[in-house]
């Protein structure tokens, strides 16, 4: 019973973990990268549906996006929802596929990402914090000994330490990535 909690705590802090990766993957360095669009969503005939689900995005060069719709009626319902996403994307649409050129990043606008992950790796480490307070009232609710209760709680807090650590390597990574022109 009691790995059963460690093993669980384990499993929810990989998953922050993959999620905090996945979020850093949306934000843009410059390059083309069609998982920077994976957050917008098109109402398509009334029906909130992500981007990837009604076209098909490419990378043709290094700098630029294609995005080609299944359906071309949905042209421009892509087009305003990428221009409402507030991406600093601006798409160009010819009546068969919408083209984003990727702007070059300013100084300012490096930052303001920079800042940007750094509040979603704090948010990965307040998920941590919390499925560690979990844990630790889940440690006292069963009939454990003291030392094994207090044993439980010291493996808890080294797998949030684990995690944590990892949250500043990635940030540390992404913050690298961003800030190189």
């Amino acid at each position: 019973m009691n790995q059963d909690i460690i093993k669980i705590t384990n499993e929810k802090m990989a998953s922050t973990l993959d999620v905090v990766s996945k979020r850093f993957l949306t934000v843009r360095a410059g390059r083309a990268n069609p998982t920077s669009l994976d957050g917008i969503v098109v109402s398509y005939y009334g029906v909130d549906t992500p981007l990837k689900q009604l076209a098909t995005i490419s990378v043709p060069e290094a700098r630029q996006l294609l995005i080609k719709p299944y359906d071309k009626g949905c042209l421009s319902l892509i087009e305003k929802a990428i221009f409402e996403s507030n991406l600093g994307y601006t798409p160009n649409n010819d009546g068969e596929t919408i083209r984003i050129i990727i702007p070059v990043l300013t100084e300012e606008r490096r930052k303001e990402l920079t800042k940007q992950v750094k509040s979603m790796a704090e948010e990965g480490k307040v998920a941590i914090r919390n499925i560690r307070r979990d844990s630790n009232e889940d440690i006292e609710k069963q009939e454990f000994g003291e030392d094994e209760k207090k044993s439980l709680t010291n493996e808890v807090q080294n797998l949030v330490n684990k995690y944590n650590k990892q949250i500043d390597d990635i940030l540390k990574e992404k913050e690298e990535e961003l800030m190189s022109i």
